[in-house]
C-alpha cells in the first residue's frame, strides 16, 4: 500500500464506471452508470485506484456556467477509509473548479459539514431527504400537463433562474430517461423531472413560481411513479413538508448546500422547491 503522501488521485475514464458503480453501490446510494457517465462526461471524476486497478476513491468536480461548479460523489470503499483518500480527492475536485476561476459548492451531509468547514465551505440554506412510496395516479391537477420534448427549452431557461447555471445537458438527459414523470405548467413556469435510481426514483428538480404550484407539480410525479421515491427538498417550504408527511414520507437524512467563501445563494431559491440531488446540485 503507498504511504498517505504518496497518492495523488488522477481523473478516471468511462471504462471504470462499472468500478465507480460498485463504490457508490457500496455506500449504499442511488446512481446508476448513467449518472456516473454524466459525471465523467461533462466534469471530471478524480479517483484512487486500488491494487486490482479498481477504484478505491472517487469525487466528482462538475462545471457550471453561473461561476460555481459542483463537487460530489466523494466516496471511499470501506477498507480504505483512515487513509485520508477522501481529503485527497476533495482537495482534487476543490482546485479543478478553482483552476477554472469556479466557486465550489456541495450538499454536505452532517458529517460531510464537519469536514468541509475548516476547508472554508460556509452554509447557503438546508435540505431535507424524504423517501416514501409514490403511487395513487389520477387526473393532473388542473395547470400542470405532461412535459414534451419541445417544452424543454424554456424548462431550461426557468431551471438556471431558480438553480443559478444552465444545466441543459442534466435536464435532457432526465428527460430522456424518465419522460413519463416529467411535468410542466400550462405556462411554463413551473416543472417536475425525475430520474430512475439504483433504489427509487429521484424527485427532482422542482422550480415553480410558488409554493402552491410545487405542490401541484409533486403531485403529479408521485401519482406517475410506482415505487420507491426520493426526493431532497428546501428546509424553506414546510407546506410541501407536511404534504409528505401526511403521504406516509419519512425524513432519511438533512444536507447543507455549502459554498468555499460564499453564503449567498446562487439563482434564485424563492423558486426552488426541491433539487435533483446532491450529487448535481
Amino acid at each position: 500500500m503507498a504511504p498517505i503522501e504518496a497518492v495523488h488521485p488522477a481523473p478516471l475514464t468511462t471504462d471504470r464506471i462499472a468500478g465507480c458503480m460498485a463504490l457508490s453501490a457500496e455506500a449504499g446510494w442511488n446512481q446508476l452508470a448513467e449518472d456516473w457517465s454524466l459525471f465523467l462526461t461533462h466534469g471530471t471524476v478524480f479517483g484512487v485506484v486500488g491494487a486490482d486497478q479498481e477504484p478505491v476513491a472517487t469525487g466528482a468536480a462538475l462545471p457550471y456556467s453561473g461561476g460555481f461548479g459542483w463537487i460530489g460523489m466523494v466516496l471511499v470503499t470501506q477498507s480504505r477509509r483512515r487513509e485520508r483518500l477522501g481529503t485527497r480527492i476533495l482537495e482534487a475536485c476543490r482546485d479543478d473548479l478553482a483552476g477554472r476561476g469556479l466557486v465550489q459548492v456541495l450538499d454536505a451531509t452532517p458529517a460531510g459539514e464537519t469536514v468541509y468547514r475548516p476547508l472554508g465551505f460556509v452554509p447557503i440554506f438546508g435540505l431535507t431527504r424524504w423517501q416514501g412510496q409514490g403511487g395513487s395516479p389520477g387526473p393532473l391537477p388542473e395547470g400542470v400537463r405532461a412535459m414534451s420534448a419541445e417544452d424543454l427549452p424554456r424548462v431550461v431557461a426557468a431551471d438556471a433562474e431558480a438553480f443559478g447555471a444552465e444545466r441543459a445537458f442534466l435536464l435532457n438527459s432526465h428527460f430522456a430517461r424518465a419522460p413519463r414523470h416529467a411535468f410542466v405548467t400550462s405556462d411554463l413556469k413551473g416543472f417536475v423531472l425525475a430520474r430512475p435510481g439504483r433504489l427509487a426514483t429521484q424527485i427532482g428538480p422542482i422550480v415553480a413560481p410558488d409554493e402552491q404550484t410545487a405542490g401541484a407539480l409533486l403531485e403529479a410525479a408521485l401519482g406517475s411513479v410506482p415505487g420507491p421515491v426520493f426526493l431532497d427538498l428546501l428546509d424553506s417550504w414546510p407546506a410541501l413538508a407536511r404534504a409528505l408527511d401526511q403521504r406516509g414520507f419519512t425524513v432519511q437524512r438533512p444536507f447543507l448546500r455549502m459554498a468555499r467563501g460564499q453564503s449567498e445563494a446562487f439563482g434564485n431559491p424563492r423558486h426552488l422547491f426541491a433539487v435533483a440531488g446532491p450529487e448535481f446540485g
